[in-house]
């Protein structure tokens, strides 16, 4: 009885938004699911970026001033993934989707730097958010929750040959690259009982994988992108 209550609300939930292109849209096509998806991301890095920037302002922080650097250049990426969808909606160029992969393979690397200098100011400064127990299994189960997402995208998509959403992919790796430090740095401040010494060896080992995760991720998207452009152009002055 349950089951068939809980459909019915979902096919009332559906028709409601049906009504409207963009919902009809969302439903039915993956790809505006994963540009709206982006689309709140990137509202939400730059919230943090703007937020932080004040506060590296207001504080003369260093660190928050690098932290403002690294929300923006997720705000950056996204942005422009977001900017390609609208200005091809109507007909989709793959030569400019290739151009934001490589732009955003360029800023992925620059990425991998800025977060060096976070790294590297967090375990100078002794930077770490130390959070109670149901705040901190709340930012864990996010940061999970994150991963799958990751992961189920991954699948999903493997035989979608749009640039664009390799794109969007690449940078939710990433974006959840950096969370998984984030997360470890706080659960061993929160929760962790081993020796500053030891604590700071595993930060940077896990900061050190995340960086070259990050560069490899953007060197693979500068190389991919430059390299399928070139083939396009050298099609169409072919043909």
């Amino acid at each position: 009885m349950s089951k068939f209550i809980t459909m019915g609300i979902k096919q009332k939930i559906y028709s409601r938004i049906e009504v409207t292109n963009l919902g009809r849209h969302t439903i039915n096509d993956q790809r505006t699911r994963i540009i709206l998806s982006a689309a709140f991301s990137f509202m939400v890095n730059l919230v943090y970026a703007l937020v932080h920037g004040a506060l590296g302002i207001a504080n003369q922080s260093l660190w928050f001033i690098t932290m403002c650097a690294y929300y923006t250049i997720l705000s950056v990426m996204r942005f422009s993934a977001i900017l390609c969808e609208r200005k091809n909606h109507s007909k989709i160029s793959i030569d400019a989707e290739y151009f934001v992969m490589t732009l955003t393979g360029i800023l992925l690397s620059a990425l991998s730097f800025v977060l060096i200098g976070v790294i590297y100011l967090s375990l100078t400064e002794h930077i770490a958010a130390k959070y109670e127990s149901v705040i901190m299994i709340t930012i864990a189960a996010y940061t999970f929750y994150k991963i799958t997402m990751a992961i189920l995208r991954a699948v999903t998509q493997r035989n979608n040959p749009s640039p664009l959403l390799a794109v969007i992919r690449c940078i939710g790796y990433s974006d959840v690259a950096a969370s998984v430090l984030t997360l470890q740095r706080s659960m061993l401040v929160s929760f962790g009982t081993m020796s500053d010494a030891n604590t700071a060896l595993m930060n940077i080992l896990t900061g050190a994988a995340v960086c070259l995760f990050i560069l490899a991720l953007g060197i693979s998207m500068i190389k991919k992108g430059i390299k399928k452009k070139g083939a396009a152009l050298w099609q169409n002055q072919k043909s």
